[in-house]
This record gives structure tokens, C-alpha cells and sequence, in this order.
């Protein structure tokens, strides 16, 4: 639900660059409260760039509100597909996007992060020390990695490591996937495009968020360290920090007697469960 105090109060950064390979970049990204999210294109010279800039385009009509529902997300999703779907020849058409990132959620008075994924750009969560990925990429190396035939070493240099399998447009009808984590004060999310993620290494990434304080030169940071390791593609990195967060109550969704438990959590099961996706191709 909305009101006019947001259940969590943030500061943040955003960097984006071409890098030194590509002519355009096809990223697109929003960075205004309560929505914080990376789409990164894909379909070639424009056409990438038209479809993730429509994308963002939607979502942003929801900036500035102190908090969104899962509702306000999924319908925004529904009107992104359908704009990409009528993007005209040489306007678009048959191009897609990924998309991941955090949206700032209350539930019954406690902040929360309502974190979406499609494709493979990333969201990342460091707290309390611990540096984890929140999404999970929808990509052909990553199905190998969960039935056990790819390793992770071996999955940075596979060859189809950029080929994914949910998006929205290029033909992908996949859902996405959603989390809904609880926010503590002193949380730090980043969300980026593969262009950082495909370039610098998850212990890099950690050190940087770790050691940078200020979240515009963290993002300004992480997207340089990628031009250094080669900028192969385009590169962008949202840093969001909670400076403080509403907490009414703490629970969790495994506890029925928890006020609103069962509410919350049937409004977003069907949602977070992996589903099956299809080979769309790879940028």
C-alpha cells in the first residue's frame, strides 16, 4: 500500500556507459524512488535501445510514490509486453529486453524489497556483510548449472553464456520471478546489466560496495572496473542504500499466525516459483 512516509528511506547512484566495443547503448535504467531497475535490450542496432527505453518508459509513470504493490508491478509489466509487442518495423519491432531490480514494498507497515527478474541482468544484496545474489538468471548456462552439467568457472566462458531464455518481446512469453525480502537499515542493493556482471568478478563487486560509502561513487566505480576488464558491452550499475526502514513488526511467511502472513504470501507464491522457460536467443 501507498502513504505519504516511505517504509524505506534511500540514497542512491547510478552509472551507465557504453564501454569500449559497442556503438549504442541498449541499457536503459530508472533510478527514482520507489523504483530502481535495469532493462537491458537486445535485437540490434536500435531496436535493443527502443525496447528497453519503453520498458523503463512504463515503469517510470510510478516514480514518486512512498511504495508499491506487487498489483502496481504486474500491471506495469502487462502494458510494458503489450508497448514492445507494437513496437513498429524499424522502430523495434521484434526486439526485447531484460529486466531486473528492487521496488520499495509495505507490508503491513514493515519495508520491504520486491525484487523482479527477467533475463539475465542482476540483482545483488549486501548486508550485514553478506554479498548475495537475489535473482536468478534465466539463461541457458544457468539451467546447466542447475542440473549439475556446467560448473560456474566453466560457465563464464561458455559460449552460451549470453543466451537466455525469459525476456520481454523477441518472441519470450516467460514470467518473471519475484522475492519479497525484508529490508533492514544499512541494506545495499545493486542492480546491474550483464555488461558489469559478465566483466568483473563477484568478489570485486563485493569489495567495491564494501569499501565505497558513497552509493554514486560506488556505481561510478563498479561501471569503470568493467571498462578495465575489457567494457565489452554496455555497462550499468544502480547502488540503493536503506538509511532507515519502517518496522512495525517482523515476521515470516512460514509463520501463519503472523498478521497478514497468509494475504502476503498468497498474493506472490505463484510468482516465485522458476518456471519453464525458451530459448530466445542471445545478444
Amino acid at each position: 500500500m501507498t502513504g505519504t512516509t516511505p517504509p524505506i528511506t534511500v540514497a542512491f547512484g547510478a552509472a551507465t556507459d557504453t564501454g569500449l566495443r559497442r556503438r549504442v547503448n541498449q541499457d536503459s535504467h530508472l533510478a527514482a524512488s520507489p523504483l530502481f531497475l535495469v532493462a537491458d535490450g537486445m535485437g540490434g542496432h536500435q531496436a535493443g535501445e527502443v525496447a528497453s527505453a519503453t520498458v523503463i518508459d512504463e515503469f517510470a509513470l510510478l516514480a514518486g510514490r512512498s511504495s508499491l504493490r506487487i498489483d502496481d508491478v504486474q500491471a506495469a509489466l502487462v502494458r510494458a509486453r503489450r508497448r514492445v509487442a507494437e513496437l513498429p518495423m524499424g522502430a523495434g519491432a521484434g526486439a526485447g529486453t531484460t529486466l531486473t531490480g528492487v521496488v520499495i514494498a509495505d507490508v503491513d507497515g514493515d519495508g520491504y524489497w520486491l525484487t523482479i527478474n527477467l533475463g539475465d541482468s542482476r540483482t545483488y544484496r549486501l548486508s550485514e556483510g553478506e554479498f548475495e545474489q537475489i535473482s536468478v538468471d534465466h539463461s541457458v548456462v544457468q539451467e546447466l548449472i542447475d542440473r549439475g552439467e556446467l560448473d560456474p568457472v566453466s560457465a563464464a566462458i561458455d559460449s552460451r553464456r549470453n543466451v537466455i531464455t525469459r525476456a520481454i518481446g523477441a518472441g519470450s512469453d516467460g514470467e518473471p520471478d519475484y522475492w519479497l525480502l525484508p529490508a533492514e537499515q544499512g541494506d545495499r542493493i545493486l542492480v546491474c546489466s550483464d555488461g558489469l556482471s559478465g566483466e568483473v568478478d563477484r568478489s570485486r563487486i563485493h569489495a567495491i560496495l564494501r569499501d565505497e560509502p558513497d552509493p554514486q561513487a560506488a556505481a561510478t566505480r563498479l561501471v569503470h572496473e568493467a571498462m578495465l576488464h575489457g567494457g565489452r558491452d554496455n555497462i550499468t550499475a544502480l547502488v540503493v542504500d536503506a538509511v532507515a526502514v519502517s518496522a512495525r513488526t517482523r515476521w515470516s511467511f512460514d509463520d501463519d499466525t503472523a498478521p497478514g502472513a497468509a494475504s502476503s504470501r498468497d498474493d506472490i507464491d505463484s510468482d516465485t516459483r522458476p518456471r519453464a522457460g525458451h530459448t530466445i536467443g542471445g545478444r
